[in-house]
């Protein structure tokens, strides 16, 4: 599914998608709970978080110029590691990581949107404005690429000035001795918890891999789009955090833990903070919903297309879209509705690491055959620096609720039994692709 030249994005608004998708609901809902992990340590758990990124985004870059496919990372997976019941449970796995992606966005502008218009977030108004902002986003989809990069542009465009307007405006007022890192034992671990959680928060920058048949050049543009929207994540990530955390009291943030954006805009805009930092997680929202949904889309047609999903999911359908991009927005609304997925926000958060790793060893493999480029020492200190994330992550949701730790490996272990069975009655298997040559 090659875009023509015309409907190609281009490199922007592939750093857009990527933006868009990093910057979603987490910095207006999960602010609280950074300071409660970190305290005056929170902007220094986004820098350690961003680093962090840099690690996976080094074999992103590096693959996903050589491998050009919608697929992103299980292109990768398959390649190095080959076929087989565990790439094909990943590939499960990711696909479905999205639809929960798309269910949270859902909820969150139905949270956000329902308290402006003064309606309750609940019953039938909640289920109208999920349903309405994911058929929104799926019409828009219809349009192409192009379409959809340029309404990814626009909105964090905007997005991003309503978050400059809080750093600017704000980081005047700051209390230099609120945000002074602290080094002692308690500090350090609430760091390196938080370092491990907000890591997550820059899980968007490989949809620019998802995207990349329909990116113009993409042997250059992916590894600028990966880069560029990783560094622009961070400075806008750092620079909220000294401000919220420099602004309000620590105790009073922790009291406001849900709205804390919102609390830490008072000091210096009152009662238009809160008007401001909602619109900006409207738009926030938005643009992430945009962006998983084409993601999502993308992925589901390309592993049909490769064999790991039926084939159906690749057939054109109504205003030429695939069947795919109408199972991953149903698939969403359906768990919108449906479930409470704050558990589920957190499996698919380990799934992404184990992806992580997935690729870290097909980048490995691939150098050491010559049909990669990079540093296999870096792609092995990289491993075991990600590798220490999935564990401290692992160690938190113990220590936090023993639920969500094993309905992780619940999860792992329903894909790897669902593909060992799907895989016997089919007798599918995927099949490389590189559409880049």
């Amino acid at each position: 599914m090659k875009p023509t030249r015309g409907n190609a994005m281009g490199l922007w608004e592939a750093v857009a998608m990527a933006v868009g998708t990093m910057i979603g609901a987490s910095i207006f809902t999960m602010l609280g709970l950074g300071a409660k992990i970190a305290g005056p340590n929170l902007p220094l758990v986004f820098v350690l978080s961003g680093l962090l990124a840099l690690f996976v985004a080094y074999s992103y870059a590096h693959l996903g110029k050589r491998y050009v496919s919608n697929a992103g990372p299980i292109e990768f997976i398959v390649r190095g590691v080959g076929d087989s019941v565990v790439t094909g449970a990943l590939a499960i796995l990711f696909w479905f990581s999205f639809v929960v992606s798309i269910a949270l966005f859902a909820k969150g502008f139905a949270g956000y949107f329902l308290p402006l218009v003064h309606l309750p977030v609940a019953g039938l108004a909640q289920g109208l404005v999920e349903a309405g902002v994911v058929a929104a986003f799926t019409a828009l989809n219809f349009f192409g690429s192009k379409a959809v990069g340029r309404a990814e542009f626009w909105i964090v465009l905007i997005k991003l000035s309503v978050l400059g307007v809080f750093v600017v405006l704000g980081i005047w007022t700051v209390h230099p001795d609120w945000v002074t890192p602290r080094f002692d034992p308690v500090h350090l671990r609430g760091t390196l918890y938080g370092a491990a959680i907000f890591f997550l928060s820059y899980m968007g920058f490989g949809l620019v891999t998802n995207a990349s048949e329909n990116l113009e050049n993409p042997e250059v543009n992916v590894p600028r789009a990966i880069y560029l929207s990783i560094l622009i994540v961070s400075v806008v990530y750092v620079s909220v955090a000294l401000v919220a955390v420099g602004n309000v009291a620590l105790p009073d943030l922790l009291k406001a833990e849900e709205y804390a954006l919102a609390e830490a805009a008072k000091p210096f805009l009152g009662a238009f903070g809160y008007v401001l930092v909602s619109l900006g997680a409207l738009f926030s929202i938005s643009s992430a919903l945009n962006a998983t949904l084409y993601g999502g889309a993308n992925i589901a047609y390309a592993l049909a297309r490769q064999g790991e999903l039926p084939a159906a999911f690749e057939r054109k359908v109504w205003f030429s879209a695939t069947e795919g991009l109408y199972a991953t927005a149903i698939l969403g609304l359906l768990f919108a509705l449906a479930f409470d997925l704050s558990g589920i926000a957190g499996i698919t958060s380990s799934v992404m690491i184990m992806i992580y790793l997935f690729v870290f060893v097909a980048h490995y493999r691939l150098l050491r055959t010559g049909q990669a480029d990079g540093r296999p020492w870096f792609v092995v200190l990289s491993f075991v620096v990600v590798a220490s994330v999935f564990g401290v992550l692992q160690v938190y949701q113990w220590n936090q609720g023993r639920a969500a730790f094993w309905a992780t490996f619940a999860a792992f272990a329903l894909a790897l039994v669902f593909e060992a069975v799907y895989r016997g009655l089919t007798r599918r298997a995927i099949r490389r692709r590189n559409a880049g040559g």
